[in-house]
């Protein structure tokens, strides 16, 4: 199974993460997500789940920032467009992003579905995780992303894994 995700210079395009424009930030956070395009996805996959995390936050906040997780994403959709984390409906389900947790004084409105790329030292490394699914899983949006890990085990038929170097 493979990624694409289009990096221009390298880089996630601005209006996915810290530099989009107004109108696609709320609290500080941006909002629109990038499109993925997926290939090679195995012919008996059902559903793709994904993650996409920093864990170049670690030194920056104690711990591998989540930025989104969904899954039931119907393996025939090979396309995930621009803003799918706002238009995503049924059967796909999403869950919380870091913004969610109780040890944050964070905007909870933002705690599910995509919370962008906001580095604040230096060019973060974000990773995109891709897994092609023998099922759907029995989530319901705003789930955790240990659910998640755990409701995928034994299902995996294909994983992939892109970086997205955005910048500070």
């Amino acid at each position: 199974m493979e990624i694409n995700v289009d990096l221009p210079n390298n880089l996630l395009p601005d209006k996915y993460g810290k530099y989009a424009p107004a109108e696609n930030i709320k609290n500080g956070k941006p909002t629109i997500s990038f499109p993925i395009k997926l290939s090679d996805i195995p012919a008996d996959a059902k559903t793709i789940a994904l993650t996409f995390t920093d864990p170049d936050s670690i030194p920056v906040c104690g711990f591998e920032w989540i930025h989104w997780t969904a899954a039931n994403i119907p393996s025939s959709q090979v396309s995930i467009p621009e803003n799918f984390s706002q238009t995503a409906t049924s059967p796909v389900v999403q869950g919380k992003n870091s913004s969610a947790s109780p040890l944050l004084d964070d905007t909870k409105d933002l705690a599910i579905g995509y919370n962008g790329p906001n580095p604040p030292d230096q060019t973060h490394d974000y990773v995109l995780h891709v897994f092609a699914l023998d099922d759907n899983l029995d989530l319901e949006n705003g789930y955790w992303m240990n659910e998640l890990l755990h409701k995928m085990e034994g299902h995996i038929l294909a994983r992939a894994k892109k970086i997205l170097p955005s910048r500070a």
